[in-house]
């Protein structure tokens, strides 16, 4: 059986280290039985074909990566059935109205409750989080850059791996799937 899945890398081609060719990233895919390998954008998103889990999947493209690339960086997956799902979910509706400003955090597990606590006692102004699952869905209408909620996630307040885009390109992952 085979599995359509989102393949999302956390903090490459931004600035000047954990610089990736998205035609490096194709290749490491290869190397762990992946077809129909898409990548979108220039920041570590891909969809492709497998006959992995979505969970198995993450591992082998970490371990790739190094093994390859010597790039050590977070990667989570999600299926098109659960990229699905966080379009369908999309909690924030009716608050996010810019696609820039509204993202989704992708976390490879739920954060436990104290996690959660402190990011609800946190000061983040005009911000609105809600965790569902594991994806924390961010309307953040100063921008990221001054965001209260991502200078928390930065310090893994959360405990968790995580990465995150804006609802755009959530819906060019969707679309690709």
């Amino acid at each position: 059986m085979t599995t359509r899945c989102a393949v999302l890398l956390r903090g490459v081609n931004v600035g000047k280290g954990n610089r990736i060719a998205m035609s490096d990233f194709t290749a490491v895919l290869a190397t762990t039985g992946a077809t129909d390998v898409r990548t979108l954008l220039n920041s570590g998103n891909a969809v492709c074909t497998t006959r992995r889990s979505a969970a198995s999947l993450e591992t082998a493209v970490a371990k790739a990566l190094v093994k390859e690339l010597g790039l050590d960086v977070p990667v989570v997956t999600r299926s098109s059935e659960e990229i699905d799902a966080v379009v369908a979910l999309n909690p924030l509706d009716g608050v996010a109205d810019e696609q820039s400003r509204y993202l989704v955090a992708f976390l490879d597990r739920e954060p436990d409750d104290d996690a959660l606590a402190a990011l609800r006692e946190a000061e983040t102004g005009d911000e609105v989080w809600q965790v569902h699952g594991r994806e924390l869905y961010l309307w953040l209408p100063a921008g990221v850059a001054d965001s209260a909620v991502n200078k928390l996630l930065m310090r893994g307040v959360l405990g968790v791996t995580w990465t995150a885009r804006n609802w755009a390109t959530v819906l060019k992952i969707q679309a690709a799937l």
